[in-house]
């Protein structure tokens, strides 16, 4: 694969800038600069290196042959340009962050499709402030004090409550379970 000049930059920095927390946005335009700066300096050099004058060499130095041997061995030095062995390696990557972004995205989409339903049912509920008893009671069933059916002690909260267990109280029941 011989090497290509680059004549721009291919990043697309006002887009990358927009993705920047404000919190690193000094780190962002310190980045930038030096990428700007480098860029600069690659575009100083010519594409192609100088041709030497080997014509004018010698008829300046008076040793015979070195001027010959010097181009001889020039002409014979190639530097390889190195092997491209990550690009493979950087897809795959790119591939399997994709599938999980796109994984992320589709549960996310179905946790705000459930969200919504949920914040729809609140609102179409009456303000707490103007409900009664009863109406919290149709409204949460499961969470109203039900005295006939579920009997509850003050403060009718769960940790009052006879039988009540802890979640740290049920995760070392079954650590001491899967441990007999």
């Amino acid at each position: 694969m011989a090497a290509r000049r680059i004549a721009k930059s291919s990043i697309n920095w006002s887009a990358l800038a927009e993705r920047v927390p404000p919190n690193q946005k000094a780190q962002f335009a310190a980045f930038k600069i030096k990428s700007d700066v480098y860029m600069r300096a690659v575009m100083s050099n010519p594409e192609t290196a100088p041709k030497i004058d080997w014509a004018h060499y010698k008829n300046l130095i008076p040793i015979p042959g070195l001027v010959d041997t010097f181009q001889k061995h020039y002409e014979a030095l190639k530097v390889p340009y190195p092997p491209d062995n990550v690009t493979s390696q950087v897809e795959t990557q790119a591939k399997e962050a994709k599938a999980e972004v796109d994984s992320f995205k589709k549960s996310s989409e179905q946790r705000i499709a459930q969200y919504k339903k949920e914040i729809a049912h609140l609102n179409s509920l009456l303000p707490y402030n103007q409900m009664t008893m009863e109406d919290y009671r149709d409204s949460f069933p499961d969470l109203a004090l039900d005295s006939a059916n579920r009997p509850t002690f003050w403060p009718h909260n769960p940790e009052e409550q006879v039988g009540y267990v802890s979640k740290e109280q049920e995760a070392a029941r079954a650590e001491h379970a899967k441990e007999h």
